[in-house]
């Protein structure tokens, strides 16, 4: 065998060779489009498509801490009981939270179908951890909401100024299971109606507001809102009592930095004092949570730059109860605001004693104060 020879023997094993692999060789398959997370501006910032859906989804929150100072008792401070000689002394009240929201939006023939949610996760003054708290979980189709919400007795007509304490006198209860119907009638007039269970959450007061039967209480408002401000009324009746409450607001916006409001409130009572001295708390009830018969709040916000704010609250009762609380509200950097506030509580014990027989304690007046650092997102 010669050179030639053996250079073409090779060269007809390496074709024979090559020719087997590429019949064994697999085919692989194109890959698919990567499915990227969409932008959803319909229902303003933050909302992105689910893939895979139509319905839009943002996801917010804040982390917060509280510190609070004085005397306003459950407000503000606190009272601890000493390790070493068990003596009563006053300590600080302190609190963080974790609060997580989700909102979805999606268009149908129906109108627009929304949910919301909120849970807050506390742990106060050195735990142990409080179990999760749902606020908010509710599903609204157009106009109709149903779910766990607040009240358009509280929300609807809006919340007693930008203050911490906003509560110290009372003007609602809040949280309820609900069957509403918002409305927007044109030319700045909006409206609800609703049909609520009610509460027994109430912090320290023991007003029993749930419903004791099929019949619901009934809450409606009507509003009017312009570029100068507002005038709002809302009006609620207590199924289990048979009593009715209402309120009404004025807001103005006097200038673009100053923002002033006034709200008043009444409702009867005759038949929470039926016999029982706390059950509800002593003449309160669930739309009228407020000593006696009427109730007013006012005061403002003043905007001295884009991230400083004074807010200012002043409040006062038919049971000679009275409240004032001030803040400064300072944005760090976006997102993160410290707040600043005093309050002040001169508690009139929940006015006519004698409606009650017991003795009609003296008067007493407090102050206290709370630092909130807050980041939202």
């Amino acid at each position: 065998m010669n050179i030639k020879s053996l250079l073409l023997g090779s060269a007809a094993a390496l074709i024979a060779v090559s020719g087997a692999r590429a019949a064994d060789a697999v085919t692989v398959a194109e890959p698919e489009p990567a499915e990227y997370v969409k932008i959803c501006d319909v229902y303003g910032a933050g909302y992105f498509y689910i893939p895979g859906t139509e319905t839009c989804l943002r996801v917010g929150g804040y982390v917060r801490y509280d510190a609070g100072v004085g005397d306003v008792g459950s407000f503000d401070g606190r009272t601890a009981t000493d390790h070493e000689d068990g003596d009563a002394q006053d300590s600080w009240n302190k609190n963080a939270r974790f609060n997580l929201k989700t909102w979805t939006g999606q268009e149908t023939e129906l109108g627009t179908l929304k949910t919301y949610t909120e849970t807050k996760f506390n742990f106060k003054n050195g735990g142990p951890t409080s179990s999760p708290t749902l606020s908010f979980a509710w599903i609204q189709l157009g106009g109709l909401r149903v779910g766990k919400d607040e009240t358009p007795y509280d929300q609807f007509i809006g919340y007693a100024g930008n203050v911490i304490q906003d509560t110290i006198i009372p003007y609602g209860i809040k949280d309820t299971n609900v069957v509403s119907y918002y409305f927007d009638a044109g030319s700045g007039i909006s409206g609800v109606i609703s049909l609520e269970e009610g509460s027994d959450t109430t912090g320290s007061t023991a007003i029993h507001g749930t419903i004791d039967s099929y019949v619901p209480n009934v809450v409606g408002g009507l509003k009017y809102k312009g570029d100068w401000g507002a005038i709002t009324g809302v009006v609620a009746y207590d199924s289990s009592y048979e009593e009715v409450a209402g309120k009404v607001r004025l807001d103005v916006n006097v200038t673009k930095e100053l923002s002033l409001f006034i709200m008043g409130g009444y409702g009867t009572d005759d038949n929470f004092n039926d016999g029982s001295w706390a059950i509800p708390a002593r003449g309160r009830g669930f739309y009228k949570p407020w000593g006696g018969n009427w109730a007013v709040w006012g005061g403002g916000t003043y905007k001295f730059t884009d991230k400083a704010a004074f807010n200012l609250q002043v409040s006062a009762d038919d049971a000679t109860n009275a409240a004032v609380a001030a803040n400064v509200a300072y944005t760090i950097v976006p997102g993160f605001t410290i707040t600043t506030e005093v309050d002040y509580v001169h508690d009139g014990k929940f006015g006519d004693a004698d409606d009650f027989n017991f003795t009609k304690a003296d008067k007493k007046n407090s102050w206290g104060g709370i630092v909130r650092f807050q980041r939202s997102f």
